[in-house]
């Protein structure tokens, strides 16, 4: 099982996640790529400590939306959309490169990963893009999406993502942000889900439904209250429950 959470996600003198510390936790890495977050120092600095530390560095393209973290639907024209992704995913893997490793996964982030759950369009487009850039590039997303069905069909590898920390609705969707309930901040209740996701491959819905997610790959918020804790407890949780935790690019021998 792999163990990703989102970092980078800063701006000049402003931190939001303890990239250090969460770089000794996790196995991947989902690295902002400065259109919802970061900046070239910061993608050079996080790329660093991530080839330093073995961990995968994956490319979270988003929209351009720093004010709003990249947390708000943007009805950007499709082939719009494919060359801002090829952007990011160039501008992060450039500096991967200097560091001595690279970008081997996209994975992407906020709204436009719930929007390409079900919008065909803007899925396309992102699919697009990442076969133009790297077709050898895995893309994380949530089983059944859009995204990920179109991905596969064009010949890229899908990977299966499930959230530590969010509430599920019945459809195996995640619950909006504008929603109450939508964060799970209760660490015990945090690992429950994970060991069941890890070794059951279900997750209880918000409406008490059971929804079968079967994840490759668990993330576990870096810009969480307590991430830091909280993903030092998911891992010892999935190791106690005897769950091997490692890239899954590592594990397909792409990295």
């Amino acid at each position: 099982m792999d163990l990703n959470s989102d970092l980078g996600e800063g701006f000049g003198i402003w931190p939001l996640t303890h990239d250090d510390a969460l770089l000794g936790i996790v196995t991947s890495a989902n690295v902002a790529c400065g259109f919802h977050a970061g900046d070239p120092s910061v993608l050079r600095k996080v790329t660093e400590r991530a080839a330093s530390a073995g961990v995968a560095v994956g490319a979270q393209v988003g929209y351009r939306d720093l004010a709003g973290f990249g947390r708000r639907f943007i009805d950007v024209d499709p082939a719009e959309l494919v060359n801002d992704v090829i952007y990011q995913i160039a501008a992060l893997d450039g500096f991967a490169r200097i560091a001595g490793t690279r970008v081997t996964y996209v994975k992407p982030h906020g709204a436009l990963y719930n929007a390409i759950v079900h919008h065909a369009e803007q899925a396309a487009a992102v699919v697009e893009a990442v076969k133009a850039y790297d077709a050898s590039l895995p893309v994380l997303g949530l089983p059944g999406s859009e995204w990920l069905r179109q991905a596969e069909s064009a010949g890229l590898r899908p990977v299966r993502e499930a959230f530590a920390d969010r509430a599920y609705t019945p459809e195996g969707t995640l619950v909006s942000r504008r929603q109450p309930g939508s964060v799970i901040h209760e660490p015990e209740e945090v690992l429950r889900r994970v060991v069941r996701m890890a070794t059951e491959g279900t997750v209880v819905a918000i409406d008490g439904s059971v929804v079968k997610v079967e994840p490759e790959s668990v993330c576990v918020h870096g810009d969480t209250p307590g991430a830091v804790e909280i993903a030092r407890g998911v891992r010892d949780a999935l190791a106690g429950a005897g769950v091997e935790l490692r890239a899954f690019t590592n594990a397909a021998g792409d990295a």
